[in-house]
């Protein structure tokens, strides 16, 4: 029995509370509220000191009279140069939240992730490509992103599905993509010239350096259509949760909820890739650890779209001090955190079969 189904019987499962909205009744996790709420102070205060540290320090009197429209010395540095650029770092963050959130419930494994499954290179091949003939325009680029990512993605469904999507094969197929789209990729970049190889490889390893309104608005906008999908989303991954046979006797078509919710996963993914790049491992982090923080079934959206926000504004203001005056790309720390972590999801998860086989 679904969620749901137990709050219209008027019984509240242990670690819910019932929160009446209008003539509606709702159920809400009490643990993951309370994350949610720490996730949303933590993201203020990196937010705050994002704002605050460059290469010149800004108080944080000064941060507030920005943010609040009031006349400061500091309007350059804090609303024309770094504002729009934690802005856009704000919903990439959270926009490979969610997407990787949709993608882990799909496929059943915590392995993945756009940038595991080949979305991401799908994404980044015909960036290259545009990028190696010439097409170099920051409002076409995020559109053939958007355009490489689906058809990955299509490519990966219709070769990982065989009269059902197994989860297993889900992920094998998209390694393989994702394999042989990193080749085509590193092809188209050796046909062009230096500059547009070296341009291609900042995009690839993802950066947010120079990014402004240009790419915040687009980005806003795109995530706010799909805000009403989201939430149909966070209702239907309850049901894919579940086995396929309860769920079928449920009245689940679980082959469209699964569809929709890898088209919406890709959509997400795609969004973010076009806007700062393909960075890598947030997709794959902040589902897991809002899984593990809040203790529920199923993975929580909201957390992971605070989570993978507090991710990509964290990485990027390290990015930008660490080795001052240089400037790493963000996606350089994300991979130093991400990729160790998924070594030991891949050892924990043999640890776990040789035990299981042991017993």
């Amino acid at each position: 029995m679904t969620v749901e189904a137990v709050a219209r019987r008027g019984v509240r499962p242990a670690g819910y509370s019932r929160v009446r909205a209008g003539r509606g009744t709702f159920l809400v996790h009490r643990r993951a509220a309370g994350v949610a709420v720490a996730l949303t102070v933590v993201l203020a205060g990196v937010c705050v000191a994002y704002l605050c540290f460059g290469e010149s320090f800004v108080a944080p009197t000064e941060v507030v009279k920005v943010l609040l429209g009031q006349p400061s010395a500091e309007e350059l540095v804090v609303g024309t140069l770094r504002l729009p650029r934690l802005v856009v770092g704000l919903l990439v963050g959270a926009a490979f939240g969610v997407a990787g959130a949709l993608i882990q419930t799909v496929a059943r494994n915590p392995l993945a992730s756009p940038d595991i499954i080949g979305i991401s290179q799908g994404a980044s091949a015909v960036t290259v490509a545009a990028l190696t003939f010439g097409v170099t325009s920051y409002t076409v680029l995020p559109y053939l992103s958007v355009a490489g990512g689906i058809a990955a993605a299509a490519l990966v469904y219709v070769f990982a599905w065989r009269g059902g999507l197994h989860a297993t094969r889900f992920v094998l197929v998209g390694i393989g993509f994702a394999i042989a789209l990193r080749s085509v990729t590193s092809l188209f970049m050796t046909k062009g010239d230096y500059l547009v190889a070296q341009q291609a490889q900042i995009w690839m390893t993802g950066s947010l350096n120079g990014r402004g309104w240009d790419e915040a608005a687009p980005l806003g906008w795109t995530l706010l259509v799909l805000v009403p999908g989201v939430l149909w989303a966070s209702r239907a991954m309850r049901n894919v949760a579940l086995d396929d046979h309860t769920a079928t006797a449920l009245g689940v078509r679980l082959g469209r909820v699964r569809l929709g919710l890898v088209l919406l996963g890709v959509l997400l993914a795609s969004v973010a890739t076009g806007a700062a790049g393909p960075v890598d491992f947030v997709a794959l982090l902040a589902p897991q650890l809002a899984r593990r923080t809040t203790r529920t079934a199923q993975i929580p959206l909201l957390c992971s779209a605070l989570l993978g926000a507090v991710i990509v504004v964290l990485a990027d203001l390290l990015a930008r001090r660490l080795l001052a005056p240089t400037e790493l790309p963000v996606g350089v720390l994300t991979a130093a955190v991400g990729a160790p972590y998924l070594v030991w999801l891949i050892v924990r998860g043999r640890t776990g079969r040789t035990a299981g086989g042991n017993a």
